[in-house]
């Protein structure tokens, strides 16, 4: 598990003024990366790191050869248009880079001049995937949505036996996933009302999202080779936000037995940015079960997971309407709630030889909190389509309607701790073709 280190020092300060101010994102103790061009341009998509309002290209820096021997190699394969070659590198190379960029963005650095010519401001930007994504597994994380969900379902029995034993996860489809941004039409599929004697087909009319916590992992395991519980974090090169879109009335009909399929596979959007691992050190969080729960089993524990294998990471997800002017809040949680940990998901995963690869995505699940007025999804909030919500300007919802737009956030933020941002994933549902 990472720890603190001079990269995480509260005092740092950096000659690109706008990391400095209060509120920002993106200040030197973050440095996340992702895969931008200049929009609207022919230009090459390439590596870039976050500082203040502007981006660091790391094309850029390569070709001005500011730094010299390992950290050059590093730049060279972090400014390729997609990060697995350098995700695959490993923890210890991620993080010389990050202790390089860190000094040299640093007030009074000797690279400033150098480096002043490979910023881009952030607002001239658009983005790609930071990574080709091999293979997406979604888990079901969070015990409050997964019993808010199953009360809806069997008011009785709303957790299956098993949920308090294993990470729960389905394998989604990673050629959907799209990057912030993304517009998609209203899927079509089967649909089967409680009342008809057979299903018919036609665009979703249940179409929900899904606050989530995308999980981007590093240095993969062979095949055969699983990954201890100790180990797993050195695996995950970071964190981004995901939006893991669902049709439910098709889900409702299709799920048993094998789960989500064609309700699911249509469009999943991530945040571009990926917030390092090491950048959350500050705020992780122990990890603790309620004593009258089942605790891990011993593969599933490690005296470090149990200490800060949590992450404390305030989520926040709006909602803009085609009338409205400003997007208006539609629920706030927190990813330090969730029942599994990152460590716990990737062991899982690998337990039993499964190998991970360099750019593999999973997802956290949707993340609600304790209260009703956290949940992630509009199933949550509008219990199951009986209660509509009402929104700023008299508007009510029950599930989404074309033309809205679905904007998530995130931000670790603490007194004594830099604050760490994520920027957003945003998202618009057109019309059904």
């Amino acid at each position: 598990m990472h720890t603190l280190n001079e990269t995480h020092d509260l005092a740092l300060t950096s000659w690109v003024d706008s990391a400095n101010r209060p509120g920002c994102d993106f200040p030197i103790q973050n440095l996340p990366f992702a895969s931008v061009r200049r929009r609207g341009s022919d230009e090459s998509f390439r590596g870039a790191v976050a500082i203040g309002d502007v981006a660091l290209d790391l094309a850029a820096v390569r070709d001005a050869q500011v730094f010299g021997g390992e950290i050059a190699e590093l730049v060279a394969l972090a400014a390729q248009p997609k990060l697995n070659g350098f995700m695959a590198k490993g923890a210890a190379a991620w993080s010389s880079l990050r202790l390089a960029l860190s000094r040299a963005l640093r007030s009074n650095s000797v690279e400033q001049g150098a480096l002043e010519a490979c910023l881009i401001p952030l607002a001239e930007l658009e983005y790609d995937l930071a990574m080709n994504i091999g293979d997406y597994t979604d888990f079901y994380t969070s015990i409050h949505h997964a019993t808010a969900v199953g009360s809806l379902f069997r008011p009785d029995n709303p957790l299956l036996p098993n949920y308090k034993w294993v990470p729960i996860g389905y394998h989604g489809r990673a050629s959907s996933i799209g990057v912030s941004g993304q517009a998609f039409h209203r899927p079509k599929g089967q649909l089967k009302a409680p009342d008809a004697t057979e299903p018919s087909f036609g665009p979703c009319k249940r179409l929900d999202y899904e606050l989530e916590v995308g999980i981007v992992i590093g240095q993969g395991n062979a095949l055969g080779e699983p990954i201890s519980i100790e180990q797993a974090e050195q695996h995950v090169f970071g964190l981004c936000l995901l939006n893991d879109w669902s049709a439910r009335d098709i889900q409702a009909w299709e799920y048993q037995p094998l789960g989500p399929f064609l309700s699911k596979s249509f469009a999943s959007t991530l945040s571009p940015w990926i917030v390092t691992l090491e950048a959350l050190a500050p705020y992780r969080a122990a990890f603790t079960r309620p004593e009258s729960d089942p605790q891990p089993l011993p593969y599933l524990t490690a005296e470090a997971n149990s200490a800060g294998g949590a992450v404390d990471m305030q989520l926040e997800c709006l909602i803009q309407t085609p009338a409205m002017a400003e997007p208006v809040r539609l629920s706030r949680s927190n990813f330090r709630d969730s029942y599994w940990t990152i460590a716990q998901m990737v062991t899982h995963h690998t337990v039993n030889g499964c190998n991970l690869q360099a750019g593999d995505l999973f997802g956290s699940g949707t993340q609600s909190g304790p209260n009703h007025e956290e949940a992630g999804s509009l199933l949550e909030l509008s219990r199951g389509g009986k209660t509509p919500i009402t929104l700023a300007g008299g508007e009510t919802r029950t599930f989404l309607e074309d033309g809205d737009t679905i904007i998530m956030k995130a931000v670790c933020e603490k007194p004594g701790a830099p604050r760490i941002g994520f920027g957003e994933v945003r998202s618009t549902v057109l019309p059904a073709r």
